[in-house]
């Protein structure tokens, strides 16, 4: 794991990557950083309180449960990965947003746990605009039926759209897909939805944040461009 020196440095730079993209599309800078401390020691949540980081994003259920029980009074914590229906019970009134919602069948589970236990969950919906097969979400086509689905269920808020883009060498190449994901979030913008809003359309990593908030993104999901490589168990 980095210094915190190093840490800082690199937040730094990403914080004004993201500055130097709104002023080049002359847009104001509302995006939310949402650093990604996933498979990192816990303690690494300890050192993002230092620096001032109040928000952070995991993507296994577990993981939520320990480091909720350490510093949920400190730091608030996105669920951004796939999430199984059996792993609800570990993130129930501990994430404040949930960034990958793509079933009706997690939906149901979802609202189901929520009424059970009197919680609501605010949650993304993950759009799949680039169509890959190996990648969960829902299709832009299909975007619209999804969302009145939820008319029907009280304890979850939608709030925007996630997307993750192909991994390509080069950034530029995912402008395109971008550019798609903002034009779908406009759209929803003008349509009647109970239970859901366009505020959030959560874009871009590490490998192609600076391109994602040029497009439109205001929130970006960065991991190793701020602590480093990560081990995978």
């Amino acid at each position: 794991m980095l210094e915190k020196s190093e840490i800082l440095s690199n937040l730094n730079i990403v914080k004004e990557n993201i500055e130097n993209a709104c002023k080049r599309v002359n847009r104001k800078n509302d995006v939310i950083l949402v650093p990604v401390t996933k498979t990192f020691p816990h303690e690494l949540i300890q050192t993002c309180i230092d620096l001032d980081i109040e928000e952070v994003g995991e993507n296994r259920p577990l993981e939520i449960r320990d480091k909720y029980e350490l510093y949920h009074e400190q730091v608030k914590i996105h669920m951004i990965g796939h999430l199984q229906t059996n792993k609800i019970k570990y993130i129930g009134g501990k994430v404040v947003l949930i960034h990958s919602l793509d079933s009706v069948k997690l939906a149901n589970e979802l609202n189901k746990y929520a009424l059970k236990n009197d919680i609501v969950f605010e949650c993304l919906v993950q759009v799949n605009i680039a169509k890959e097969e190996a990648k969960f979400g829902i299709s832009e086509n299909n975007i619209i039926e999804f969302l009145k689905e939820f008319e029907e269920f009280e304890n979850i808020r939608i709030m925007g759209l996630m997307n993750m883009a192909p991994f390509y060498n080069n950034s530029e190449d995912a402008r395109t897909d971008f550019r798609r994901m903002k034009t779908l979030f406009e759209s929803l913008k003008n349509e009647k939805f109970r239970n859901a809003q366009m505020k959030y359309l959560s874009m871009g990593m590490t490998n192609d944040y600076v391109v994602a908030v040029e497009e439109g993104s205001n929130m970006v999901r960065i991991g190793s461009a701020i602590f480093g490589t990560r081990t995978y168990l």
